[in-house]
Parts: C-alpha cells; structure tokens; sequence
C-alpha cells in the first residue's frame, strides 16, 4: 500500500491509517504494530515519516513506544484531553494566523560551569536561535541548546522552516519525553531587540526539557513570548 502527497502530508496519512487499525482491531491492544522498517516497506515511505506518525499516535495516548520491545498498542478509543493538545503555533494557524519563521544564529557554545547548559550537556553544546512572526510582527524568540554529538553537522540547518526535532531524529536523537516549565522573567538585550521590546521587560518565558529513551537531555530551549500580541493558548479537547 502506498501514499499519496495529494491527499497531504504522509505521515499524517500514515498516522490515520495506523489510528484506524487500532480502532477496527486489527492492533489490537495490548500487541505491537508491525516494526518501522515492515512500515516502511508497506507504505513506501521514509523513517522520518513513520516516525513522526508513531511519535503522533503516542502523544494522542493510541501506542508505547519502547527500545528493544517495539511499539505498543495502549488503548483503542479516545485519548484522555491533556494528551490530545495541539501545538500552540498549530492553534494560531487554525484561527486563521500567520506563522513566518527567521533563522537567527547557529554556533558551537561553550557553557560556564555554573550554567544549566553546562549541567545538561557539559562544556560544550550547540546554540540555535530562531524567531517567529506572527502577521509579520516578531512575537517569539526561542534559544535551542542541543546535544554537542551533531555539532559537526551545523551545515544541514538550512532556512528558517527547518523541523528542529526532524533534524534531532537525523542525527539520532529521538525524543521520547518532553517538560515545559513556564515562569515570568526580563528580556535579554539580544532577545529584546529581536521581538522589538524594551531590555528587562518582564514576559511570559517556556523552558523546554527533551529527554531520549535513556532520560539523557538532547535538547534545551527557552522561548521568550511577547503576550501582548496574543496570549499563550493551550487548546484541550474532549
């Protein structure tokens, strides 16, 4: 069987099919669905994309994925709300928004000893800055801090629309845990001039954790959010 860039993008295709499985009993709960590499041969597609569909089915609540078992099926019907929010750049769009993205910087940092960055990765880590525009106006500066192992693979971020985590899951570092934090705190005078602000404004901050299947941090980001455009909208359903 294989899919169609026509009917949209494949791995959400390939994510409703896997869903629809599940729903009909074909997977049924509780076994393994067929491994990545059978999907892949199945669908046609790529590791990226089957990927993306698995790392979909799991956040909805549908499959467990686990090193060395494979992927299980959890539950049949719907998946309780908190699982089945949508990502926050994803509700601007739906309410008719536009989402334009700026590719800022990328370097090799080093980290003081003292530092989070330090404790996570060690003296060294990769440094990404983007911004995004919201209807043109800049509304959100995120500091990605990732893993130093890819440091000699800068070169393949190219562009603004780049997927960070895509990116990540080239390099071999899937992510399998996230943690937001939210808190208040000034903007940085780098941050400030980005979003077009005042340096040591107070404004909503997200601190992002993302963990691989051994709990090791691959990636830190801190996003800076000017709420005075639109607030920070967490979209649940029922």
């Amino acid at each position: 069987m294989s899919l169609s860039r026509k009917k949209g993008p494949l791995y959400l295709q390939l994510k409703k099919t896997i869903r629809d499985r599940i729903v009909h009993g074909i997977y049924p709960v509780g076994s393994l669905i067929p491994s990545e590499p059978q999907l892949e041969e199945e669908f046609k597609v790529s590791k990226m994309t089957v990927r993306n569909a698995i790392q979909e089915l799991k956040q909805e609540g549908y499959v467990q994925k686990q090193s060395g078992v494979g992927t299980t099926v959890l539950r049949n019907a719907a998946s309780p709300p908190l699982s089945k929010g949508k990502r926050f750049t994803e509700i601007l769009v739906e309410q008719g928004d536009r989402i334009d993205k700026k590719l800022i910087d990328k370097k090799v940092e080093q980290n003081r000893p003292d530092s989070e960055a330090y404790h996570l990765f060690g003296p060294s880590c990769l440094c990404i800055k983007r911004l995004y525009y919201l209807n043109e106006v800049p509304y959100i500066f995120y500091e990605h801090r990732v893993s130093p192992g890819v440091a000699g693979r800068l070169d393949w971020i190219q562009g603004a629309d780049f997927s960070l985590y895509e990116w990540l899951e080239e390099q071999n570092l899937v992510a399998e845990r996230y943690q937001d934090q939210f808190t208040i705190g000034p903007l940085p005078a780098e941050v400030a001039g980005e979003l077009a602000m005042q340096e040591g404004q107070i404004v909503l901050q997200r601190h992002r954790y993302t963990y691989d299947e051994r709990n090791h941090a691959i990636e830190w980001s801190i996003g800076y959010y000017n709420t005075n455009l639109k607030p920070y909208i967490v979209d649940y359903q029922t």
